[in-house]
């Protein structure tokens, strides 16, 4: 026996109903769909959380909070990972080559967490306060890099004609 000779057992498929074959087919006229409304013509598709004309739910939460589109992505870095790391210059460019983070994003952020147990040279956009202390307590130097501000661009203001 193969696949090719396995047949249903009889009365489980049934013949196809078929619709729209005139009045004497007992499917004719409408076919089905009834009379009128959205669902009687071809092309009918339901929005997505329809509920019959009753306000949808989606609509009927109330809206809370705010997405600020200018908000800044740091990369976040803890001195005590710079600590496992080989060197003694940082700067974000050799930290992605490298792998330690992933992307830059809107810059680089050294924090604090960890211990820091050597001098080290360290190119950020941004130092906790902390991070800083800790750094320049031993010896070590803390370059910042230039932070583009937050928000759109400013509006260059038209000169009036005298």
């Amino acid at each position: 026996m193969n696949l090719s000779q396995v047949k249903p057992p009889s009365g489980q498929v049934k013949k196809q109903r078929r619709i729209g074959q005139g009045m004497g087919s007992g499917r004719g006229k409408y076919s089905g769909r009834g009379a009128k409304g959205a669902r009687s013509v071809s092309g009918y598709s339901k929005m997505r959380g329809f509920e019959g004309g009753q306000m949808p739910l989606h609509r009927r939460m109330p809206k809370r909070g705010f997405t600020n589109p200018f908000k800044k992505e740091y990369a976040l870095l803890n001195l005590g990972r710079l600590e496992k790391l080989e060197g003694d210059t940082f700067t974000p460019e050799s930290l992605v080559e490298s792998g330690v983070i992933k992307s830059l994003r809107d810059g680089l952020k050294i924090l604090a967490g960890g211990e820091l147990k050597r001098k080290i040279r360290v190119t950020a956009h941004l130092f906790s306060e902390e991070a800083e202390k800790k750094i320049t307590a031993l010896g070590g130097t803390v370059e910042k890099i230039a932070v583009k501000p937050a928000g759109p661009p400013p509006k260059e203001k038209a000169k009036k004609k005298k």
